[in-house]
């Protein structure tokens, strides 16, 4: 039986008052095993073929890290920005075979929790910050973030901060959300800051397609491609989710209502054409 916990607490609070390290607020909160993740370990939405379901979650959840992971250059220093729980990182080392993978998280327990993960990847744990990533100059031949910029305290400052770290010729693939325009009616609002304000985001990391191309190129990079893709992701994590929760039995019933409301807040987002998932791919051009 799942319980009410401090982490919770301290999660919910943040909803009212946006704490110092939001997104460490939230993946504590959400724990090692959250009732929405398409498998355990997994975080991330998917990369779905069917119409979403039981059946292929796990599959999807593993393929999202796996394509990302098939444009990484092969037997270079890899840094995973953001490996939330790390069952990513075994994927990206099969795919891509790095000499070195960094797995950087903000969230110390989440590095703990995924110990067994990385040393199955062969990957170095490290504590640290998006936007001041403690790495040297060039060092990286490439950069990957699956689900989490739109979690960093500035999408701008991370995209400047992979041009610093990645040597001419290195290459960033991620995944992300976008706004796809701004609400209008009060319903519209309501979902949109309501996931503003449970995911701990900044309002200003809402940024649409075209936005999130330009702010890749400010920051120095080129042959920037970012593909929409919510009919694969969001979509069918919608038809997941609400099978999910149409079974659970053993989540406190206020945790259950508050994953209904983002469930019908998300598809509202998505019927109103607000709400998109994009696939990024950027190179540090060469000197």
């Amino acid at each position: 039986m799942r319980r009410w916990t401090r982490a919770h607490a301290r999660h919910l609070a943040q909803v009212l008052r946006r704490g110092r390290s939001p997104a460490a607020t939230v993946y504590e909160s959400l724990g090692a095993d959250f009732f929405l993740s398409p498998a355990p370990g997994w975080l991330n939405l998917g990369l779905w073929s069917g119409p979403g379901g039981e059946p292929e979650a796990p599959v999807a959840a593993r393929r999202l890290a796996d394509t990302l992971a098939a444009r990484l250059p092969r037997g270079g220093l890899v840094v995973d920005v953001g490996n939330g729980l790390g069952a990513q990182d075994p994927v990206i080392a099969e795919r891509a075979r790095p000499r070195l993978l960094l797995a950087l998280n903000v969230t110390e327990s989440q590095l703990r929790v995924g110990r067994r993960c990385l040393a199955e990847a062969g990957a170095l744990p490290v504590v640290g910050d998006a936007t001041r990533l403690p790495l040297a100059d060039g060092c990286a031949d490439g950069v990957i973030s699956v689900e989490a910029a739109f979690h960093f305290p500035s999408r701008t400052a991370f995209f400047r901060e992979v041009h610093r770290v990645l040597r001419p010729g290195g290459v960033l693939v991620a995944s992300d959300f976008t706004a796809q325009g701004r609400p209008h009616t009060p319903a519209e609002w309501v979902a949109a800051m309501s996931s503003v304000r449970f995911w701990g985001l900044r309002p200003d990391v809402l940024v649409d397609d075209d936005t999130m191309a330009a702010q890749l190129r400010a920051a120095g990079l080129a042959d920037v491609t970012v593909t929409r893709c919510g009919q694969r992701v969001v979509d069918p994590f919608l038809v997941f989710a609400r099978q999910r929760l149409a079974v659970l039995r053993d989540v406190p019933r206020l945790q259950r209502w508050a994953a209904r409301a983002m469930v019908g807040q998300w598809a509202l987002l998505r019927r109103r054409g607000l709400m998109d998932y994009v696939l990024v791919h950027a190179v540090k051009p060469a000197d």
